[in-house]
Parts: C-alpha cells; sequence; structure tokens
C-alpha cells in the first residue's frame, strides 16, 4: 500500500466518515489472563469516547511507509488452504459477528504475543463504499467503484496513571488524585485485507509497529504464519556493518558521505515527483551507487554478496532504512557532530602533522552554548 491509499482508509475513522458500528476487544493483564471482554456499540457511547475509540484505532495507520507500516504478503497456498488466511476471512466477512472466530483470534495473540504489563486488543470492521476516480485523478462520490470490507486490529498497552496532586473545583481544594489506568497508542496491529490500487487484496495485510527497532515477530507468525519483516532501525544497522566490512581499510569519509547524499537525492527526487509508489531499490542499484562513488569493482561485487546474506536474496529495500535522511552524523569518542542533509560539503576530514582532523567550514551564525562566537 502507498501512503495516499492508507491516508484514504485511515480518514475513515472519523465519527462523520466511518460505517463501523460496534468495537469488539478484550483486557489483557500481565498473566496473559482476559479479565474482560469488550463488544461496544459506537451509537451509543458518548461522542468524545467514541472519537476517542477511533483515534486509538487510526494510530494504527500512522507513522512511515516502509518503516512503522510495511506489507505482509500470504502466499497463493495461504490464500486457498490455510487455517491463519481462513481465520482472518471469517472475521471480515462476518464483520466480527463470528463469535467462535473472534475467541480464536484473541487466543491466538495472546498466546504469541509478549508485551510488559497489560494490553488491550481491539477489533473494528468497516464497509468502505469506495468512491470512483477517473483517469486523471477526479474523485466522484456518487459513482463507486467497489465496497471494500475490511478489519483493522490495534493492541495497545494498558498503562497506569503516576499520582499527582489536582484541583477539584467543585470543593474548591486540592487533594491527590487516584492512580488510574488508561489505555495507551497502540504498539502493534494490522489492516487486511490490503487496500492495493484501491481495491480490496486478500494477498496481502497491512502491518503495524509503532517502534521501528522491534518487528514483533512471534506476532507476525502467530496471525500470518510469515516471517516478520526485518525492523527498520536493523536495516539501518546492516547496511551500515555491510558498507564498513566491504570498504574495511578503504573506508573513507568521502566515500560514506557520497553513497549517504546519492541515496538521500534519490528520496528527494522520490518525493519531488510525486510518486505513489512506495521508493525500494535492488541490491543493484546500491552497487551502481558504491561505483559512481568511486569503489572499485571486487568491493562492489563483495558489497552483493553480503547484502543477499544481509538482507536476503533479491531483497528490496527503502534507502529511507538504509541511512538517515534527515541528517549526516560524524561521532568520536568524546564529539559528535550532525550535519543538515545537502550540506555534507560543510564538513571534510584532514590529516595535519600526522594528527587526524574533522574540518567543519563555518562562516555566520556560529554560537557556543547559545552564545554568538564572532572571532576565531
Amino acid at each position: 500500500m502507498n501512503e495516499k491509499e492508507i491516508a484514504e482508509i485511515r480518514r475513515r475513522f472519523r465519527p462523520d466518515k466511518s460505517n463501523i458500528t460496534h468495537i469488539r476487544g478484550c483486557y489483557v493483564n500481565d498473566k496473559r489472563e482476559i479479565v474482560t471482554g469488550i463488544d461496544q456499540s459506537l451509537a451509543v457511547m458518548p461522542q468524545e469516547e467514541s472519537e476517542k475509540l477511533l483515534t486509538i484505532l487510526r494510530r494504527a495507520l500512522s507513522g512511515t511507509v516502509g518503516k512503522n507500516l510495511v506489507d505482509i504478503p500470504f502466499t497463493t497456498q495461504q490464500v486457498v488452504d490455510s487455517e491463519e488466511h481462513r481465520l482472518l476471512m471469517a472475521l471480515r466477512d462476518s464483520a466480527l459477528k463470528d463469535e467462535e472466530a473472534v475467541q480464536a483470534f484473541f487466543q491466538r495473540v495472546i498466546q504469541s504475543l509478549t508485551l510488559e504489563g497489560g494490553y488491550l486488543i481491539l477489533l473494528a470492521a468497516d464497509k468502505y463504499d469506495v468512491s470512483y476516480r477517473s483517469k486523471d485523478g477526479e474523485r466522484q462520490d456518487d459513482a463507486s467503484s467497489e465496497v471494500y470490507s475490511y478489519i483493522l486490529c490495534a493492541v495497545c498497552p494498558i498503562k497506569e496513571t503516576k499520582p499527582a496532586l489536582g484541583y477539584y473545583v467543585n470543593e474548591n481544594a486540592f487533594r491527590s488524585c487516584r492512580t488510574d489506568w488508561i489505555v495507551g497508542a497502540p504498539e502493534l496491529g494490522f489492516l487486511f485485507p490490503a487496500f492495493d490500487d484501491r481495491s480490496a487484496n486478500i494477498y496481502g495485510a497491512l502491518y503495524y509497529s509503532r517502534d521501528i527497532a522491534e518487528s514483533h515477530g512471534e506476532f507476525v507468525d502467530a496471525v500470518f504464519r510469515r516471517e516478520a519483516p526485518m525492523p527498520a532501525a536493523e536495516q539501518k544497522e546492516t547496511f551500515q556493518s555491510i558498507l564498513g566490512e566491504t570498504l574495511a581499510g578503504e573506508c573513507s569519509y568521502g566515500v560514506v558521505r557520497a553513497v549517504h547524499d546519492r541515496l538521500y537525492e534519490m528520496v528527494e527526487e522520490h518525493k519531488a515527483n510525486k510518486a505513489e509508489a512506495p521508493l525500494v531499490v535492488s541490491k543493484q542499484t546500491v552497487r551502481r551507487v558504491l561505483e559512481s562513488c568511486g569503489v572499485a569493482e571486487p568491493q562492489a561485487a563483495e558489497f552483493e554478496e553480503k547484502f543477499d546474506a544481509g538482507f536476503g536474496a533479491d531483497a528490496d529495500v527503502s534507502p529511507q532504512n538504509l541511512v538517515d535522511v534527515k541528517r549526516i552524523e560524524v561521532r568520536t569518542p568524546d564529539v559528535t557532530i550532525h550535519v543538515s542533509p545537502g550540506r555534507s560539503d560543510l564538513v571534510e576530514t584532514r590529516v595535519i602533522d600526522g594528527a587526524r582532523y574533522i574540518l567543519i567550514r563555518a562562516n555566520d551564525g556560529v554560537e557556543v552554548n547559545g552564545v554568538n562566537i564572532s572571532k576565531f
């Protein structure tokens, strides 16, 4: 799914857009025991509460595509005949009214997921009358292309509030507020089926993880029977390790900077072109980047081998997960320098009298602890 498709579904989770009539869920304590089940009708709930529930669910469709939101593909065999796919289809087709399927799903999540403390599993079913869009992109609300039926799941931690001093207006007094339990933002969740090309795709799901360093592989395996995607943070660390090992003694600031700049340019060009499909690169693309930055052919070939070992053969990855497109970081044991993207030319390395130095070109606007420096 691309950003536009995700945003289109995310807008559904508002009181005036949604066809969601009720929310299913269960509260699980830290002993993996179901404390209570939830089957709440949004129609009879106070507006403020229903809006908060929809906001929580909507957050399971937030974040960056390729980092927090990743596609989970099913094999043809899974779609044709597999327990996990049948369960998801039963939840979707019954609009969460199949009690046996709902309870089976809850147990599958509870037995697989390990979160600190208690958590809330939320499920919502919606039917979206997808508006027709002509070839020029114009939306026609009075014409429908299909009805997209889907479910959204969000797993939220239950957090205890801290003791505090509160002011009670009716009593005109300050008193201690008792601790309570509140529902936090989703840690993980998913949308099924995927909404690809503005149409239902039962061969895929969209998976959400709030922490880009954690993929919750046990949850992915239990619900989808698929290997969990490599977390974005791990992709970055893997790429950095491969690059450093490949270049070894030839690893210079200039080469690493050039690789970062080229990948950053690719991301910016993709944004400028307003391409809908997420940007991904193959090992061959990254190899060409390395060669254009002066990396020798034997090292470029070695990079491909290590790329296969680290990411898998024929894997495509997002360049946003390989480098920090927001900045370049130059670090020593005692000093850390952050450089704005596109301005890596302000930093250079040099050997002076046998000692290695990092030089930063500075003109106006130099500050030390908030104090402007005019003399060097």
